[in-house]
C-alpha cells in the first residue's frame, strides 16, 4: 500500500489499525529547537479521542500518545518524530459478521478487490482512527507556526446549518459544547438532532468550517501546488469527506466580477475577500476560510441488504461503537491538516531565503 505519507518537507507517515496493537506515525523535516507543549498535543487528541460525549461513538479509547524519537527535554532535535499511540478497547467480535461481506460505501470491496486481502475488523486501514496520527503532527505544526491561529467548528448538521459569517462569530464558543458549534442556541438544536438520528440507528452528514488568521504572505507554490490546491487534497484525504470549498466556493460562480474583486487599500489588503486568502494559488494575508463536507457515517446500527464474496444477496445490521455524525469529532482533524499544509509551505518558503 502506497500513499501513507504527506507533505514534502514537513513530511508525516502513518501505519496501524483500527484494531491493531497501535497506531503511529514518523515525521521528518521538523526543525530543530522547537520547544514543544506536551500537554498542549495530548489536549488536541483528547479532543477528537472517542467516548467523550453521549453523541459520539462509545468506544472508550484513551488515546495518550507516546514520543520514542525526536524530542529531548521538550525540545525538538531536528531528527525523526516517532510516536505511538496504543488501542487499548478494541472489539473485534463486533465485526465477524463482516468477515465475508461488503458493507455499502464502505472501504470493504474496493480493499478486498484491490489487495485481495482485507481487514474487516472496524475497517482496518480505512478507519477514521487514523486520523489520530495526523491531529499529533498538527499539534506539532501548530506550535511551529507561531503567530498563525488556525480554528475550526461545526456549521452543518445535515439540513441545520449555521449562515452567519465566520467573522460575526465568536470562536472562543466552539469548544463550549459537545456539537463544537459556535452558536450555543443552533448547537442545541443539532445536539437533539444527533440524538434523534442515533435513536433511530441512522447517521446524519454535517460541516465543519475552518478561518485561518495571521497568515503572512506568499505562502503556496504555482502551478501545481497552489496553497487552495494543497488545502484541498488535504482536506478530502480525511474520511468521510466529499467536498471543499474556500472562499466565495460554489456562491462565487452566481457573481458578477464586478460584485466579487477584492478591491484593494492602500496597504495592501483588500476591502472584501471572496478570495478566501489566496489569490494566484498564493496566500495574500488575508483570512483563509473554507468549509469541509462530510457524508453520513456508512454503518447503520439497522438491517439492510448487501452482498457477500460471492456476490450472492445478504441481509446486514451494523454492530459495534460507531458515530451517528462525525462532525463534532472531525473539527480537530479539520484544523491538524490545515497545520500540516501551512507548515510545508512555510518551510519550502524558507528554502528560498
Amino acid at each position: 500500500m502506497a500513499g501513507n505519507s504527506f507533505g514534502k518537507i514537513f513530511n508525516l507517515t502513518t501505519y496501524g489499525e483500527s484494531h491493531g496493537p497501535a497506531l503511529g506515525g514518523v515525521i521528518d523535516g521538523c526543525p530543530s529547537g522547537i520547544a514543544l507543549d506536551l500537554d498542549a498535543i495530548q489536549e488536541e487528541l483528547d479532543r477528537r479521542k472517542p467516548g467523550q460525549s453521549a453523541i459520539v461513538t462509545q468506544r472508550k479509547e484513551p488515546d495518550t500518545v507516546k514520543f520514542h524519537s525526536g524530542i529531548f527535554e521538550g525540545v525538538t532535535t531536528g531528527t525523526s518524530i516517532g510516536f505511538v499511540i496504543e488501542n487499548t478497547n478494541q472489539k473485534s467480535h463486533d465485526y465477524s459478521h463482516i468477515k465475508d461481506s461488503y458493507r455499502p460505501s464502505h472501504a470493504d470491496y474496493t480493499y478486498d478487490k484491490k489487495y485481495g486481502v482485507r481487514d474487516y475488523r472496524g475497517g482496518g486501514r480505512s478507519s477514521a482512527r487514523e486520523t489520530a496520527c495526523r491531529v499529533v503532527a498538527g499539534a506539532i505544526a501548530k506550535q511551529m507556526l507561531k503567530g498563525i491561529e488556525i480554528k475550526a467548528y461545526v456549521s452543518g448538521v445535515g439540513t441545520m446549518k449555521l449562515n452567519t459569517p465566520y467573522n460575526e462569530i465568536d470562536l472562543s464558543l466552539v469548544e463550549s459544547n459537545i456539537v463544537r458549534c459556535p452558536d450555543l442556541e443552533m448547537a442545541k438544536k443539532m445536539e437533539t438532532y444527533i440524538k434523534e438520528v442515533r435513536g433511530k440507528g441512522d447517521t446524519v452528514g454535517g460541516i465543519v468550517s475552518c478561518v485561518i488568521k495571521n497568515v503572512p504572505v506568499g505562502l503556496g507554490e504555482p502551478v501545481f501546488d497552489k496553497l487552495h490546491a494543497e488545502l484541498g487534497k488535504a482536506m478530502l484525504s480525511i474520511n468521510a469527506v466529499k467536498g471543499f470549498e474556500y472562499g466565495s466556493g460554489f456562491h462565487g460562480s452566481t457573481m458578477y466580477g464586478s460584485e466579487h474583486n477584492d478591491a484593494f487599500n492602500n496597504d495592501g489588503t483588500t476591502k472584501t475577500n471572496y478570495s478566501g486568502g489566496i489569490q494566484g494559488g498564493i496566500s495574500n494575508g488575508m483570512d483563509i476560510y473554507f468549509s469541509v463536507a462530510f457524508k453520513p457515517v456508512a454503518t447503520l446500527i439497522q438491517k439492510y441488504e448487501t452482498i457477500d464474496k460471492e456476490g450472492n444477496t445478504v441481509e446486514m445490521q451494523g454492530k459495534g461503537r460507531h458515530d451517528p455524525c462525525v462532525v463534532p469529532r472531525a473539527v480537530p482533524i479539520v484544523e491538524a491538516m490545515a497545520a500540516l499544509v501551512l507548515a510545508d509551505f512555510h518551510l519550502i518558503n524558507k528554502l528560498y531565503n
